[in-house]
């Protein structure tokens, strides 16, 4: 995940614990407790009940943060990064200097999880963790593009894109869904280069996801880059997870959709997207 990857350097995560306020601070296992340790000894917690505050490495999701603050709700949560907050990192992955940039403990790890149900010595599963480490490290590491816009030139009708292929992988199972989306946007001062609108669903596709996030990440995105008078995204997915396990049902559709502007506001441009889009 080269191009996606932010390297936490010694002279950033410095930076970054400076500006914390004094007092004593208990880490989060296990990220937080690395910054914790950075901190004089006498800043250091080692319950969160003789602490001031409770300190991570990284806000992703939310949720580690949310568990905190339910526990110790007079404890002030703090985190060096927070992917909710800072754009700049909301997509990248971030590397500590505490984690190994070696995917040996992550292939070795891959290969309890066969030998749980296989035999992993036999021909055939012998290279299996390494090669299933670099799909994933390909696949979760969609190229970078650069948003590029043009003057609408006064072109005020709607642009729309349909059948554009999409594949990702459930956050919840790990297993594949995929499909196609029909992308559309009324312009108002700038347009986008055509196919930008699919490395704008290839960028937020290719992770660990669910249909619903993904959707209203692509509508946001175009809302944010090009400010047009509307956005509206349609999502139509089949679900291994659905397909293969638990109630067996093939060849189901899941379809989804975000509008914004005029898509929400005026039925006849809803309308008009919903037919172009069937």
């Amino acid at each position: 995940m080269k191009n996606r990857t932010y390297i936490v350097t010694g002279e950033i995560l410095r930076a970054r614990l400076n500006k914390l306020p004094n007092g004593i601070f208990y880490g989060v296992p296990r990220g937080g407790t690395h910054c914790v340790n950075l901190l004089p000894e006498d800043r250091r917690g080692a319950t969160p009940e003789e602490s001031d505050f409770i300190l991570d490495d990284l806000v992703d999701s939310g949720a580690t943060r949310a568990k905190w603050q339910e526990r110790y709700p007079t404890k002030p949560f703090y985190a060096l990064f927070d992917k909710t907050n800072e754009p700049d990192i909301s997509d990248k992955w971030l590397q500590f200097p505490w984690e190994d940039e070696s995917t040996t403990d992550v292939q070795d790890h891959m290969r309890r999880v066969i030998q749980s149900f296989d035999d992993a010595n036999r021909e055939g599963l012998q290279e299996t963790p390494k090669r299933y480490i670099k799909f994933l490290s390909e696949f979760l590491s969609p190229p970078e593009f650069n948003f590029t816009t043009f003057d609408s030139e006064g072109h005020s009708q709607m642009i729309v894109q349909t059948g554009i292929p999409f594949y990702s992988l459930c956050e919840h199972h790990l297993a594949p869904f995929f499909g196609i989306a029909h992308i559309a946007y009324i312009p108002d001062k700038k347009i986008v280069g055509l196919s930008k609108l699919a490395r704008c669903l290839e960028t937020y596709s290719r992770r660990f996801q669910n249909q619903e996030r993904i959707t209203e990440q692509v509508a946001a995105k175009l809302m944010y880059e090009l400010s047009p008078l509307g956005v509206g995204v349609v999502l139509e997915a089949e679900h291994l997870c659905m397909a293969m396990r638990g109630v067996r049902k093939p060849n189901t559709k899941t379809r989804t959709s975000a509008l914004r502007g005029v898509f929400e506001s005026e039925p006849e441009v809803r309308a008009e997207f919903l037919t172009l889009t069937r």
